[in-house]
């Protein structure tokens, strides 16, 4: 593969630092606080340098989204070459995987009603392909899972899925790991609720 010129490398590792301190920043405050400033200070360089990037606040959480996704496809490719794990297997080791994601202070948190961040999202035709990319492999293995008797036929698949990307920006996990518990037994828990229930069986 060639190298890329010089100056297309320095802007590459500048877009690079800018998606990380984006990331940073909306795992740790959310989409509705963070700021196009904080995002230009965290990262060491002036607002309108930043806009020769990024045009708006929507496009830079845009571009942290594709980074996620981009990790998560990968992520799924490893679950699914690992050899003895079944479709509802395959379920849990990426619930788990977000949630630890998510523990890290790693996991993007964007605001589920915001017009405007929908708009550009929808919009941006990479990260759409990523998503639908995700929403397919999940899918057949929910359905999968339900065929087999791993997963009740009796919710749909569809709500299996949200209820999956759910646990990627679940507030219970920050909240159990204020309160002092360590991040496998959160995982546990969470998982064991997601995938189990609440009835005692």
């Amino acid at each position: 593969m060639a190298r890329l010129p010089f100056k297309q490398q320095v802007l590459k590792a500048r877009e690079d630092a800018i998606v990380d301190a984006v990331n940073r920043l909306l795992a740790e405050k959310g989409f509705d606080l963070m700021t196009v400033d904080e995002v230009a200070h965290e990262v060491g360089i002036a607002k309108a340098s930043l806009y020769k990037h990024f045009d708006s606040k929507e496009s830079l959480a845009a571009a942290a989204m594709k980074r996620l996704l981009a990790r998560a496809l990968a992520q799924l490719e490893d679950i699914a070459a690992q050899p003895g794990l079944d479709a509802l297997a395959r379920l849990k080791a990426v619930a788990r995987w977000t949630m630890e994601v998510q523990l890290a202070g790693e996991m993007p948190s964007l605001p589920a009603q915001n017009s405007s961040l929908r708009a550009a999202l929808v919009a941006d035709m990479d990260y759409m392909g990523q998503l639908i990319a995700v929403s397919e492999r999940l899918g057949t293995w929910i359905t999968e899972a339900q065929s087999a008797g791993g997963l009740s036929t009796a919710v749909p698949a569809e709500v299996v899925l949200y209820t999956l990307f759910a646990r990627a920006c679940d507030p219970v996990l920050g909240v159990l790991k204020a309160g002092g518990h360590p991040d496998a037994q959160i995982i546990d828990w969470v998982l064991a609720t997601t995938f189990d229930g609440l009835v005692q069986r």
